[in-house]
């Protein structure tokens, strides 16, 4: 199938100092619902039991999608809560085993 051909996979990793717990999940939960407008989904969402590393696994159906939902205002105008919880951001593409 085409579609899972050009699937973007990417994971990220989040590590954030326990003060800025509150503004990362903030952030999140203004800009995670913006995923499906850009074709992208929240595989899965991963949390250490007190909240300072967070690990999502995010689809999009290409790398312009990606890069749309990137680029998005609403998202960029929610990027001073990221940078506030002063969060260490590790991105990388993944692609499936086979």
């Amino acid at each position: 199938m085409a579609d899972q051909t050009n699937r973007v996979t990417l994971v990220l990793i989040a590590r954030l100092p326990t003060e800025g717990i509150e503004d990362f999940r903030a952030y999140e939960d203004a800009v995670l619902p913006l995923l499906s407008e850009f074709n992208g989904r929240l595989e899965r969402r991963l949390r250490n039991p007190n909240g300072t590393v967070e690990v999502h696994i995010v689809s999009f159906a290409s790398d312009a999608d990606f890069q749309n939902y990137r680029n998005d205002p609403r998202r960029i105008a929610r990027a001073w809560l990221l940078e506030k919880s002063s969060a260490k951001l590790e991105l990388l593409p993944m692609m499936n085993v086979p």
